[in-house]
């Protein structure tokens, strides 16, 4: 999931820090086994925000196969180059929905957790798929409803205690506001996709070592962070205290380990 431009400073470290081990690093060992049997020789990555899929197609991809990640947030960028991958990528800033790349360039594209930002799914669909060879794959993911995804769904309520004038719903609008299967089908078909694509709802396990750090994920190191600091910014503390609280209520005080649970959708250009 790649946060919009807005997000610098500290939230890359802290979104690297807590909420990559938290929901993203099982999606990324995911993508990298249905990358894995593929010939590849040039994958490109969209919306790869710290880098976590990166490295893992990094660690487990053919020295051969040349890797190309992009997010259109540099603050995230620079934090996933600064991280670093086991060889070579070539990182770059681009914008999804003008890809600064020749058509038919990429054997695969890829993108974890980062259509639910894009302002013009289908734009980005057509951009996918303007750059994939033929017979090539294009290959994402996002989040079910905010229902399957258990600290996620708890921290939205409990910010509504916060909040309750104006309660911050950017978790269930955005991250897990793009999980109709219908709608993501016709979004593929308008960016010109022929074949029908395969979605896979993947669950999973979401650990941290206290609530506390599973809400400082979401509090501080998401844009959940932006609509906080929006209401009332000397409450972001609290809020994240408050969140851990009502985390520790459903899990307990210890270690914490939840449901999450993804759509991962594959589809074929046509050859």
């Amino acid at each position: 999931m790649s946060p919009p431009p807005a997000l610098a400073g500290s939230v890359p470290e802290l979104y690297d820090t807590y909420m990559v081990p938290l929901i993203f690093e099982p999606y990324a060992a995911d993508l990298v086994n249905r990358l894995r049997p593929r010939r590849l020789s040039r994958v490109l990555e969209i919306a790869a925000g710290t880098g976590v899929a990166t490295r893992a197609m990094a660690a487990t991809l053919p020295e051969s196969c040349t890797i190309v990640a992009t997010d259109l947030n540099q603050a995230m960028l620079d934090h996933a180059r600064a991280v670093g991958t086991i060889r070579a990528v070539a990182w770059r800033q681009a914008d999804a929905l003008q890809l600064p790349f020749q058509d038919a360039t990429f054997d695969a594209v890829v993108c974890q957790f980062g259509a639910m930002f894009f302002p013009d799914k289908s734009r980005a669909f057509a951009e996918a798929l303007r750059v994939l060879a033929e017979g090539g794959v294009f290959i994402f993911s996002v989040w079910d409803r905010i229902e399957e995804n258990d600290f996620a769904d708890i921290v939205t309520a409990a910010l509504a205690s916060v909040f309750p004038w104006n309660p911050p719903r950017f978790m269930a609008r955005t991250p897990h506001g793009y999980h109709d299967l219908e709608r993501i089908a016709r979004d593929l078909a308008e960016g010109g996709f022929t074949r029908s694509p395969r979605i896979d709802t993947v669950a999973a396990r979401s650990r941290a070592e206290s609530p506390r750090a599973a809400a400082m994920a979401y509090c501080q190191g998401t844009p959940l962070r932006n609509e906080i600091e929006t209401r009332d910014a000397a409450r972001l503390g609290e809020a994240t205290e408050v969140a851990a609280e009502a985390i520790a209520r459903q899990f307990g005080q210890g270690s914490v380990d939840g449901k999450i649970q993804a759509h991962v959708i594959t589809v074929e250009a046509d050859d």
